[in-house]
């Protein structure tokens, strides 16, 4: 199980480079708010750890969304992450399938990772389980579950153990990874380490609670040696 820390500036991924994937975003913008391109370059060129960027919650915007992810990826994310803020499952391979081609037809070793949301029934967008399928018939690498309204309610909330066992191991059937966001707290960690999903994405956990406040390394140490 991999740490996925979620810096929002380049001092804030200075102090998280002990994490095993450093992710841009732009906390300010959503769940999944995209932060510049000249960001992202910044940090890949002081690290060695792959960087994954989101490009944003997205509605129905094939292409605004491939363009986002090819951006990203030029700007040398390793890992491009979307969020499907709309539901409908032809809508969802459109927008799929155009990400997808968008990083893989130039950078065909770099990963592609399509996020739902835990919380969809509220949002009303489509479900993990529905998109998880389709992300896999089209060519992506990951299948990520991440709260959609940040509230401090964790994804916990909305899909409970067994809900995320199984998912997990339907999409290792499927041959995706599995990462899982969404409010993870310390506490969290015993019931991770048994579902064992391949990557958990955090940030309020390393901000002492507040996802607006600033990452603090010894936080990220404290998780690493929990999660070992």
């Amino acid at each position: 199980m991999q740490l996925l820390v979620s810096p929002s500036s380049i001092d804030e991924a200075r102090c998280s480079v002990a994490a095993d994937i450093i992710d841009v975003k732009k906390p300010s913008e959503g769940s999944l708010g995209a932060n510049y391109p000249w960001v992202i370059k910044e940090i890949k060129s002081f690290t060695k750890k792959p960087v994954s960027a989101a490009i944003g919650d997205f509605t129905f915007k094939p292409g605004g969304a491939s363009l986002a992810a090819y951006g990203a990826a030029c700007a040398g994310a390793d890992y491009v992450k979307i969020g499907l803020a709309f539901d409908g499952k032809t809508r969802a391979r459109d927008m799929i399938a155009a990400v997808v081609k968008a990083v893989k037809g130039e950078f065909p070793e770099k990963n592609v990772v399509i996020a739902a949301y835990s919380d969809y029934r509220r949002m009303g967008t489509i479900s993990p389980y529905d998109m998880a399928p389709i992300a896999a018939d089209l060519g992506a690498d990951v299948a990520m579950v991440d709260t959609g309204i940040k509230d401090s309610k964790s994804t916990f909330e909305f899909m409970n153990e067994s809900d995320l066992a199984a998912f997990i191991a339907r999409n290792t059937d499927l041959g995706l990874k599995t990462a899982l966001a969404g409010s993870l707290k310390f506490q969290d960690i015993g019931t991770l380490k048994r579902i064992n999903p391949d990557i958990i994405g955090v940030r309020g956990m390393v901000c002492g609670g507040d996802r607006n406040a600033t990452i603090k390394e010894d936080l990220i140490a404290t998780a690493l040696a929990m999660i070992r």
